[in-house]
């Protein structure tokens, strides 16, 4: 008999919000969810340049869990809207640890998906004595390989009547290097020039996201005030090769080699392919990978909530 499928907890408002001063201008919006005092654990978002949204509080049993969320520097509600200076992994990285302070926790569970996987890498390796455990999803090593799948040659050949709208914005001549094109519109003082290629850019990793199409997720990404930090952040840490060394985050996993964990992936991601999870697998011997097999790339897929769930309650001490 097949196991019921689990379902993200109850709706849950935060029980503590506010805003951190980071420096360089910057201040960081904060949630707190769950039961203080608990388990601790910190959200990462994806993107670069995504945010928070209600669902994401919903992946932990509340009762057993003291979770942290918190838009990323120029992301959801934190100041200023958008901003691409003084914005990069390694300071979000220092952002975190300020945040860890902050909350008073000397170590927490670090919970990231597609990005976010990556900066809770690039953290747990920076800071391995602060990281209870790891849980990934869509794994994103940010290597050469899987920024060309997505930005010039792989996912196209999947999602082509999608690439060829994405790739219509920008003139024949310079689609040698769409990120680089995309940053030049989506860095313009021409307000008009900037939405376009915000909402293209967004759509566009809309629809790589998930198995099935969803039209409503794809209303939500083409959203301004969500696609213009989205696609000027991401389109930054792209053409800046994500502020990582090539494989830095493979050829570092020594350093995580004693921090248990999960990835949850699906096999059908169109976005963060498998085979960077299964790198990730064999690099770090502590890391359970736990393949969906009839999912993609979204959080919001049944089978990857499933997972996801399983794995916050088997680190509370709950069964997988």
């Amino acid at each position: 008999m097949t196991e019921e499928r689990r379902a993200l907890y109850p709706e849950i408002e935060p029980y503590e919000t506010g805003m951190l001063d980071v420096g360089e201008g910057h201040s960081l919006y904060i949630e707190r969810v769950g039961t203080p005092g608990a388990k601790p654990a910190v959200f990462l978002h994806g993107g670069p340049g995504g945010g928070m949204a209600p669902s994401h509080r919903r992946q932990w049993d509340p009762a057993r869990y003291d979770v942290v969320l918190f838009d990323q520097r120029g992301c959801g509600k934190s100041l200023p809207f958008a901003e691409i200076e003084h914005n990069d992994t390694w300071r979000t990285v220092a952002d975190m640890e300020r945040l860890r302070m902050h909350c008073g926790f000397e170590k927490w569970q670090v919970f990231g998906g597609s990005w976010g996987s990556t900066l809770a890498l690039a953290y747990a390796q920076k800071h391995p004595e602060r990281v209870a455990e790891l849980i990934l999803r869509g794994v994103f090593l940010a290597r050469k390989r899987e920024k060309t799948w997505l930005y010039s040659y792989g996912a196209s050949e999947i999602m082509a009547e999608q690439w060829d709208q994405f790739t219509g914005l920008i003139p024949e001549e310079e689609r040698g290097d769409l990120v680089k094109a995309y940053y030049a519109r989506l860095t313009s003082d021409d307000e008009a020039t900037k939405l376009a290629a915000a909402k293209e850019w967004s759509l566009w990793e809309g629809h790589v996201a998930t198995l099935l199409p969803n039209p409503s997720l794809l209303e939500d990404f083409a959203d301004p005030s969500k696609a213009v930090p989205f696609a000027r952040i991401c389109a930054r840490y792209f053409l800046e090769d994500f502020f990582l060394e090539e494989s830095q985050l493979l050829n570092d996993a020594g350093a995580i080699a004693d921090i248990p964990g999960i990835i949850v992936q699906g096999r059908h991601d169109i976005c963060t392919p498998p085979g960077a999870a299964w790198a990730l697998k064999k690099a770090w011997p502590k890391g359970d990978l736990w393949i969906v097999d009839d999912a993609g790339h979204a959080a919001s897929e049944p089978g990857i909530v499933d997972g996801l769930l399983r794995a916050t309650d088997h680190f509370a001490g709950g069964s997988a």
